[in-house]
């Protein structure tokens, strides 16, 4: 199963603001560096977790084989289309009678194949996420995306190598702690 995020949570607003503030900083040249550091936050914070902390559109690519598989972003809150990927990249929407959607437990989706269809892959897009918002993100999510990224902002000048694979800092994995699924390995 493939991943893609289509389109990512807009944190460019609210959530900058915060990190700036958390950093001291006033000034707007170091935004864009800033973003990317807020986004490699919340990237952590779902390998962390088991979910994504902002919704966002996702596109998750399937076997076209009859049979339920349950997808791998949570928590699913929408949705939003399912494609059949023919051999030569074309894609198709698939006609609402070949499938089933279901989201399971207000968090897992399951998206099940009735028979088998004829292509690459099947893309299925859906939104996942905890929060429609930055504003709405729990406090403790929040405030470990932005302990996450201030601690990359202050680390950027180091060179090592050892510095950049380091865990989290132990406040942020404390936070991000109690929002973790449990998984089936």
């Amino acid at each position: 199963m493939q991943r893609t995020i289509v389109q990512r949570a807009d944190i460019s607003g609210d959530a900058l603001a915060d990190l700036k503030k958390w950093l001291g900083i006033t000034r707007p040249n170091e935004d864009a560096l800033l973003v990317e550091l807020i986004s490699a936050s919340l990237v952590l914070c779902e390998a962390s977790t088991g979910q994504s902390p902002l919704q966002q559109t996702v596109e998750e690519r399937l076997a076209t084989d009859r049979g339920c598989n349950i997808l791998s972003s949570q928590p699913v809150r929408a949705f939003v289309s399912a494609e059949l990927i023919s051999q030569d990249g074309t894609r198709n929407p698939i006609v609402n009678d070949a499938f089933s959607f279901l989201i399971e437990a207000e968090t897992t989706a399951a998206f099940e194949v009735k028979a088998a269809l004829e292509g690459q892959a099947i893309a299925v897009r859906v939104i996942a996420g905890i929060s429609a918002d930055w504003s709405s993100l729990p406090s403790a999510l929040k405030q470990g995306v932005i302990r996450m990224a201030a601690h990359h902002y202050r680390d950027r000048d180091f060179d090592s190598d050892a510095s950049r694979s380091a865990p989290p800092p132990a406040s942020v994995t404390a936070l991000w702690r109690p929002w973790r699924t449990p998984r089936l390995a």
